[in-house]
């Protein structure tokens, strides 16, 4: 996954990383770093030629006519390759003059597009500014560093003047130009000095703040520590791979495993908060609400994506080891280079600050989904069904709702509707829309996918039916003592008898078993075969004689979890889901519906980033420095969740799979509720000491959230399963070994 997700900026990201394979070989970057001064790069025309300039430049100005994210798309690919010279500063400098009142752009931006001109933008500065009748303005002083200003044709700079900010663009002949010794071998900085030197009128970037250029610097540098953060996930995954010590591939080392595992989590975080801060760039000017959240994207993907880069790049060094250390290996390169971006574009916890104020004052940004024009017509009968069945009350509508296939519609029909991923977001949005609420299914749904994929008729219209409308309550038997996370290792036992089985054993972890009327089960039928062999998936009558239930006390003080025994539990053939034996396979299938259920949300707990800022807003003072950092930090993983999220739905639109952003989600998702509620406990001080009993404000409804979420990271595949999964799914890093072997 990159930060492009359209079939459209796959083939962009593949035309021009093709390009710089062919171009920007290892030895170009290494003669860049051993230069004894930086020159423009001998692939510069190739760039124009290829019209990776002016991607996001008007056509009528020689541009491509494409937009922000398309140029962001190009300049993370190319950040896979540390590509050295102004490539970055250039196009960092027309999107800044294209933000301009427009005075500037017909004189400019042609000639930035087709590589005629380089450019270079000052994030810095102490200049001043006194304006002529003429409306020219005479600049003197200094701004360092530049990025690529020693290369740079056009500076565009900060001014002081006695209206305040302004911003310029001056010939780099007027000015003094000196390089300074740069931490990044293979791109420069420079110190750029003035001396009374005179602007005209039409070189003044009106309607330009500070604020709007750290913004679409925050994108385009957070786009380029994404392609650095790639190239150093994927590096050291493939070194992870081969690296052979202790006889065995470092990649198979748990540590080692779960270290990549969370790069790529770094990563994908970094490309979604930053192709949603496009997202919302594009909007900017639809007024001062589009405005604000423009700045809350922004600041968010300022936040992520330097840390990211930065992050990758030593954790990509770790894995390395000793020969990642040293001068001859590429990786350095790209840690100087993320260390960089991070200082070029501000420290963290400045951009981080900007969140926390923007949350506090009330700025929220909704991820909402721009379908088709062609799904007017199929919203309005969906909206004409549901308002039908919004004219029923209690178990009436549940049961509508559930006939018609709208609780679970990506069931095929007639449990569900058959639903393909559009119209599953317009159910979604048409049920909001009409004030309506599904049945609370709770494990239910994680039964249904299960029956509907191998039940049998008769099973199917027994319990169908119910689950959906919420009638039927279920729990799941899989959890045993010795058998957690390694469910494979069960061993209650299923003895074949006459008309059925014998189910002798114990479960546990076991939510809602003292309510549940029915439980899915599954048993050892047989020792032979793998451990993934011989297991047989049952459904069992919860109230069943031989069924006895031990509540277990949780450490909030409740009873959700139970655990179950089961002594000579008799359960008839007809209640076998699936084939004798292959039972493990059905399991997957509810196991896979689990962790989606599990990961949506904030799991039930009310822990969620509105409800922190709600708390925020009723302590009556103002937070401490170190309290606002905490809130942006929960503020920016909350919304990387959520644009994530939107990430999957829209390539699930176009029938694509989702990736990577799945996986991230899923982990990222379990432990978020966790991170809001410490965050709020932080908060409370020492009100914090009253008891986990929601009935006692705001204390004790964050304490027992505080306690509750604990649990968010070991049910449905505890945090470490999940890392697993990610490298060794997501990074085919090898799998752990098997006992014994």
């Amino acid at each position: 996954m990159a930060i492009g997700l359209s079939e459209e900026h796959e083939a962009l990201r593949e035309s021009v990383t093709g390009w710089a394979e062919r171009n920007i070989p290892a030895q170009v970057v290494r003669a860049a770093v051993a230069a004894d001064a930086e020159e423009r790069p001998g692939f510069w025309s190739g760039l124009a030629d290829q019209g990776l300039l002016g991607l996001h430049i008007p056509e009528e100005h020689g541009g491509s006519g494409y937009g922000l994210l398309e140029a962001a798309v190009a300049v993370e690919a190319l950040g896979e390759y540390a590509v050295p010279g102004p490539y970055v500063p250039t196009v960092l400098a027309g999107a800044v003059i294209l933000a301009s009142d427009g005075k500037a752009h017909a004189e400019l931006l042609p000639a930035l597009a087709d590589g005629t001109l380089t450019g270079a933008v000052a994030l810095t500065g102490s200049i001043t500014a006194t304006r002529g009748e003429d409306g020219a303005l005479t600049v003197t002083g200094t701004a360092e560093p530049v990025l690529g200003g020693s290369l740079a044709d056009v500076l565009v700079l900060p001014v002081s003047t006695g209206q305040g900010e302004e911003w310029v663009a001056v010939d780099a002949s007027a000015a003094t130009v000196t390089p300074v010794k740069a931490l990044d071998l293979t791109r420069g900085v420079a110190r750029v000095e003035l001396d009374a030197v005179s602007v005209p009128a039409g070189r003044v970037l009106g309607g330009l703040r500070r604020a709007d250029v750290l913004n679409l610097a925050a994108i385009l540098l957070g786009a380029e520590a994404a392609g650095v953060a790639s190239w150093c996930v994927t590096a050291a995954a493939e070194y992870a791979k081969i690296r052979v010590q202790f006889g065995r591939p470092i990649g198979q080392f748990q540590g080692v495993k779960h270290k990549a595992a969370r790069m790529l989590v770094a990563l994908e975080q970094a490309r979604a908060t930053v192709w949603d801060a496009v997202r919302a760039a594009e909007k900017r000017a639809e007024g001062d609400a589009a405005a604000r959240e423009f700045a809350y994207a922004a600041a968010i993907a300022g936040v992520t994506a330097p840390d990211a880069a930065v992050l990758c790049a030593k954790d990509a060094i770790q894995i390395f080891g000793g020969i990642g250390y040293t001068y001859e290996h590429d990786v350095h390169l790209y840690y100087r280079r993320a260390l960089t971006l991070r200082a070029l574009l501000g420290a963290s916890t400045e951009w981080a600050e900007s969140v926390a104020g923007l949350a506090l004052d009330g700025v929220r940004r909704d991820l909402e989904i721009e379908l088709p024009e062609d799904a007017a017509g199929l919203r309005e009968t969906i909206r004409a069904e549901l308002a039908e069945i919004a004219t029923l009350e209690g178990r009436e509508q549940k049961r509508a709702l559930a006939a018609a296939g709208y609780v679970m519609p990506h069931l095929p029909r007639p449990w569900g509707r058959d639903a393909k991923p559009l119209e599953q977001v317009l159910i979604f949005q048409e049920l909001k829309a009409a004030g309506l609420k599904l049945p609370q299914m709770i494990i239910g749904a994680w039964v249904v996918p299960s029956i509907v994929t191998y039940g049998t008729p008769e099973q199917q219209e027994r319990f169908l039916p119910p689950t959906l409308s919420g009638e039927m309550i279920w729990c799941q038997l899989f959890s045993e003592p010795g058998a957690g996370s390694d469910l494979a290792s069960l061993q209650m036992r299923a003895e074949r008898v006459e008309g059925g089985w014998r189910l002798n054993g114990q479960k546990i972890w076991t939510s809602v078993a003292h309510v549940a009327e029915w439980g899915i089960c599954i048993a050892r039928d047989s020792a032979e075969g793998s451990k993934h062999e011989g297991i047989t998936y049952f459904l069992v009558d919860m109230k069943g004689l031989g069924v006895t239930v031990r509540p277990l006390t949780e450490m909030t003080g409740e009873n959700l979890f139970n655990e179950v025994f089961l002594d000579d539990v008799f359960v008839p053939d007809e209640l076998v889901v699936g084939e004798v034996g292959q039972g493990w396979k059905v399991a997957r299938n509810t196991l896979s519906n689990e962790r989606v259920s599990l990961s949506s949300g904030s799991g039930g707990t009310g822990a969620s980033v509105p409800d922190l800022l709600g708390l925020a807003g009723r302590l009556g003072r103002e937070l401490t420095a170190a309290e606002r950092q905490e809130v942006a930090r929960v503020v920016c993983e909350g919304h990387s969740i959520a644009a994530l999220g939107l990430r999957v739905t829209l390539k699930q639109l176009t029938g694509a799979e989702p990736g990577a952003d799945a996986s991230v989600r899923k982990l990222l998702s379990t432990s978020h509720a966790q991170h809001v509620s410490e965050c709020a406990v932080s908060l409370l001080g020492p009100a914090a000491v009253t008891a986990a009993d929601m009935r006692l404000g705001d204390a004790g409804y964050w304490n027992r959230a505080v306690l509750s979420t604990r649990a968010m990271t070991i049910y449905g595949g505890t945090t470490e399963v999940q890392l697993n999964i990610i490298g060794e799914r997501m990074l085919g890093l090898p799998r752990d070994p098997e006992p014994g072997k």
